[in-house]
């Protein structure tokens, strides 16, 4: 391999990383909290709200269920508002984050609900508040759960960055898609399917690893 494609990898991966790591990074802060409110609101929930749930548990469900290369084309008037272009490393953290954010949200509420409800319960005889609950019996009861749920989706993200490549995005998929198809060099586009496999199967023992400590604790 020559030194310029040599270079070509690097920076590809390096932009594969930061899409990676500030998308799911984004979409943690908004999908986490999400997920709680929509445990909270929830028809058995601390904070009963069925309209609240129902709203926004219909728009996560519709960001999910939307394909990833429909949101990249969908959300590009968004992508422009915010970094100004929608071509390029910074403009594909856009639709990953927002990918992303439901994602994180429904996995969140699904290990939340794996929670006695008798500890719900003795803290509310206890006179815990709603806020109490969450970070004290809710969160640390549930966390190895949402771990594993940000390991999830942080293997899907690096998938989602390969796809945005296709766009324009940058990353792996761009180098993939530009020299593996458009310049018919199949070795760089094995190479790229390589170092992908590699990339998830790092981050799915690691986040086992971070489950499994949590989960034994």
């Amino acid at each position: 391999m020559s030194s310029e494609m040599l270079d070509l990898f690097l920076s590809s991966f390096g932009e594969t990383l930061m899409m990676v790591g500030i998308s799911g990074i984004l979409g943690a802060l908004l999908g986490v909290p999400l997920g709680i409110a929509l445990h909270l609101t929830g028809r058995d929930g601390v904070l009963p709200h069925p309209l609240f749930n129902r709203v926004a548990g219909l728009i996560v469900n519709a960001v999910r269920s939307t394909p990833f290369i429909i949101l990249l084309v969908a959300v590009i008037p968004f992508t422009r508002f915010f970094v100004g272009t929608s071509i390029g490393t910074a403009a594909a953290i856009v639709p990953l984050t927002i990918a992303s954010a439901p994602f994180i949200a429904r996995l969140v509420e699904t290990a939340l609900r794996e929670v006695e409800r008798g500890l719900i319960e003795a803290a509310q005889a206890m006179g815990a508040t709603t806020w109490q609950i969450v970070y004290k019996v809710l969160v640390p009861e549930a966390f190895a759960g949402i771990v594993a749920g940000l390991t999830i989706t942080f293997v899907s993200l690096v998938g989602y960055s390969a796809m945005a490549g296709a766009i324009g995005g940058g990353g792996l998929g761009d180098l993939g898609i530009r020299y593996g198809y458009q310049r018919f060099l199949p070795e760089v586009m094995l190479l790229v399917v390589v170092i992908l496999i590699v990339f998830v199967q790092l981050v799915q023992t690691l986040g086992d690893i971070l489950v499994r400590r949590l989960s034994h604790r």
